[in-house]
């Protein structure tokens, strides 16, 4: 199930007045809406707002010649965002002052901080002095991040649960009338791609809300109490698909750890019966490299089972330095054929319409020399830099057993080395017998293949 195509679903008929029943006996929008001017008027002439710009001629006339995305119920209006609410911003006091952040208490906003539709902390703080320059927002004030890579593929806005200052990323919305706070969230979270869309400020190096465009961003206004009847089932649903998501990333650690688990067994030969026919792995080892450095026995390892031994890495592998093989031009594209590799989570890159230079003696594996990532590659790739190490596993050997190991063994170290030559080809790698190494390989994949169809299920 796609929880965050769901709770579109449910913003997008919130908006319509299609999550709950209308009431006729509500007090209709247009009442608020008048309650909401004289507010507004209020406060301009206490000095405490400014009056907005004149609007230019065209725009005067909007909603005369404003057509309607959607259809709603009689008894809701649309506005434009500016009328029913005004706006801030904030900035980030000087790093070089010392006095303005060293034990600081003051919620200080940054669009890290906008992980969630509740803002209840912040990951930096600032003190009482650099509050006195800047302007602390009230609780229930609405924060939009308009300036954020994020903004690429989302639109982060959440509502101050306690008083917080923000920094230069973020605008601040507060309605006239704050009990409409709430909707106006999930009414701007409900048009999130459109807002994307037809609101991205061109001409940046950083992907931004065009701020000054947003404001006349349209919204569907419903009474006041339709307003607390959605929000609240809104809330109610949120809560089932939060359920659900908590549910699938907790099967998700379990089957991740059960994989660890397996492979943990499979190294120690507890996975798959041992089989005396079977050629000790000694024997093989002495006949694929004569000068291998075999142990039998290493009191820093569980005691082998019969017919185990234990090898450096670099005595049954052979590595390739990837210069020949390295990408020239990263301008990727779908529509090309051969993949680019890095070893990490991203794995393939893109894809490179180079047709030269390309690794084509597979199986192979991939070692990212500063990280000790590896995977095991199948079809015919190129690699992103020198970092990827080209490793092969001397024949008469398994390189999906190797492979195996070597996903479960990583080096993390405090400096930005190599590791392959000077520590992980040292590594002592527990080696079967082959019938044994090939039995362990087939049991781990046919479980992996039942647990990855419990991964599949939970995204259906």
């Amino acid at each position: 199930m796609d929880t965050q195509k769901l709770r579109q679903r449910i913003l997008d008929l919130a908006i319509r007045g299609k999550l709950v029943p209308q009431d006729p006996n509500d007090e209709p929008a247009s009442v608020l809406l008048d309650r909401i001017r004289a507010e507004k008027e209020r406060l301009i002439a206490e000095g405490k707002i400014k009056r907005p710009k004149a609007k230019k001629s065209t725009d005067k006339s909007h909603y005369q010649n404003f057509t309607p995305p959607f259809e709603i119920p009689k008894s809701w209006r649309w506005v434009r965002l500016e009328e029913i609410a005004y706006f801030g911003g904030g900035k980030t006091p000087s790093t070089d002052v010392r006095s303005y952040w060293e034990n600081g208490t003051n919620l200080w906003v940054t669009s890290k901080d906008m992980k969630s539709s509740h803002i209840k902390d912040s990951k930096i703080k600032i003190t009482d002095c650099a509050l006195s320059q800047m302007t602390l927002y009230a609780k229930g004030t609405l924060l939009l991040v308009t300036r954020s890579g994020i903004l690429r593929h989302s639109l982060p806005i959440a509502i101050l649960d306690y008083p917080a200052t923000v920094n230069q990323d973020i605008k601040t919305i507060s309605c006239f009338s704050s009990n409409l706070n709430k909707f106006v969230l999930w009414a701007i979270k409900a048009q999130e791609e459109l807002i994307l869309k037809d609101f991205h400020k061109d001409g940046t190096t950083v992907d931004s809300i065009d701020f000054d465009k947003f404001k006349s961003l349209s919204l569907p206004i419903p009474p006041k109490e339709e307003q607390k009847r959605i929000i609240s089932q809104i809330e109610l649903l949120f809560g089932y698909t939060s359920q659900i998501d908590d549910s699938r990333d907790h099967i998700t650690k379990l089957v991740s750890a059960t994989k660890s688990k397996i492979l943990d067994l499979a190294m120690q030969g507890k996975l798959v019966p041992q089989d005396s026919t079977d050629e000790p792995a000694a024997d093989m080892l002495r006949r694929i490299n004569p000068k291998a450095r075999i142990i039998t026995d290493n009191p820093h390892y569980p005691q082998l089972p019969d017919n185990w031994v234990l090898v450096p890495l670099e005595d049954i592998t052979e590595y390739e330095q990837p210069q020949p093989y390295i990408v020239q031009d990263t301008l990727y594209s779908d529509t090309y054929t051969i993949p680019v590799l890095t070893a990490g989570k991203s794995f393939i890159l893109g894809y490179t319409n180079e047709d030269f230079g390309v690794y084509d003696n597979v199986p192979a594996i991939i070692f990212d020399d500063f990280t000790t990532d590896s995977k095991l590659v199948e079809f015919h790739f190129k690699v992103k830099s020198s970092a990827m190490k080209i490793i092969q596993v001397k024949r008469g050997l398994s390189i999906e057993y190797v492979a195996m190991f070597m996903s479960t063994t990583r080096l993390i170290g405090e400096t930005h080395k190599r590791y392959w030559i000077s520590e992980y080809s040292k590594i002592l790698i527990p080696i079967p017998p082959l019938e044994e190494q090939n039995r362990i390989v087939e049991k781990v994949n046919s479980i992996y293949c039942e647990l990855d169809k419990i991964i599949s299920a939970l995204s259906e």
